[in-house]
């Protein structure tokens, strides 16, 4: 299927309540409003096509570059391939639910994330410890150091407060997710947790959000959720 094709398809399942709400979260034009499970049956028929996905990422259209994230090979990608992903990814959507999620499922997750966590951009962070969540909670416990991760959940007590916006909600969700995925450590989680207390997280023209993995874990844990793992990371 040629890229143009693609472009097609996706600009008629477009809705525009669904465009709408993307551009409300950060989306800019060109989005066409395709709801992500309306992409699956394009998917399907494709499976996976790395010169495609980078095609469709290079436009810049939202929904492509949501869809490209979904047809990608990660095996295929390199670390440059995914700096570059990562430097068009201009929202958090795309940080942390296309490229983190993408790159999550390569060899090089560990250390193109601990890059990224250590750059300082806000989106970059994001990114890094978002992938740090797919991999916890989906790989085995075994595939992870615990003296590392022990050490991110001490910088996270350290840190999250005085960190980016975007920053803090995946710090908080690196905070559930060892809570409830990743056994070796679900307590030091849930005492770091209470540790941090509540978060607040400043949203542009909104009122902000407060944030406490302590409650969501604790309610994770209450319906025996420990030791949860997906069975697949991408749709």
């Amino acid at each position: 299927m040629e890229a143009a094709t693609i472009m097609q398809e996706l600009e008629a399942l477009g809705k525009e309540r669904t465009k709408n709400m993307y551009l409300s979260s950060g989306a800019r034009e060109p989005v066409f409003g395709v709801a992500t499970g309306a992409m699956k049956p394009i998917a399907r028929k494709i499976k996976i096509d790395q010169a495609l996905a980078e095609e469709l990422y290079e436009t810049g259209n939202y929904d492509a570059m949501y869809f490209a994230g979904i047809i990608a090979d990660p095996k295929a990608m390199t670390e440059a391939d995914f700096d570059r992903w990562m430097d068009g990814a201009y929202f958090y959507m795309l940080s942390d639910y296309v490229v983190a999620v993408t790159l999550s499922e390569s060899d090089l997750a560990q250390q193109v994330s601990d890059k990224w966590i250590a750059s300082g951009e806000e989106l970059k962070m994001s990114a890094g410890w978002s992938c740090y969540c797919w991999l916890l909670g989906n790989r085995p416990d075994s595939e992870f150091s615990d003296q590392k991760i022990s050490a991110m959940l001490d910088a996270v007590q350290e840190t999250i407060h005085d960190s980016p916006e975007r920053t803090k909600a995946s710090m908080n969700n690196f905070l559930y997710t060892v809570g409830i995925s990743y056994k070796p450590l679900s307590e030091k989680a849930v005492d770091v947790a209470k540790q941090v207390g509540k978060v607040e997280l400043k949203r542009e023209n909104k009122k902000p959000v407060f944030l406490y993995a302590y409650d969501s874990i604790q309610q994770g844990l209450e319906k025996g959720k420990l030791g949860f793992k997906r069975k697949y990371v991408r749709c």
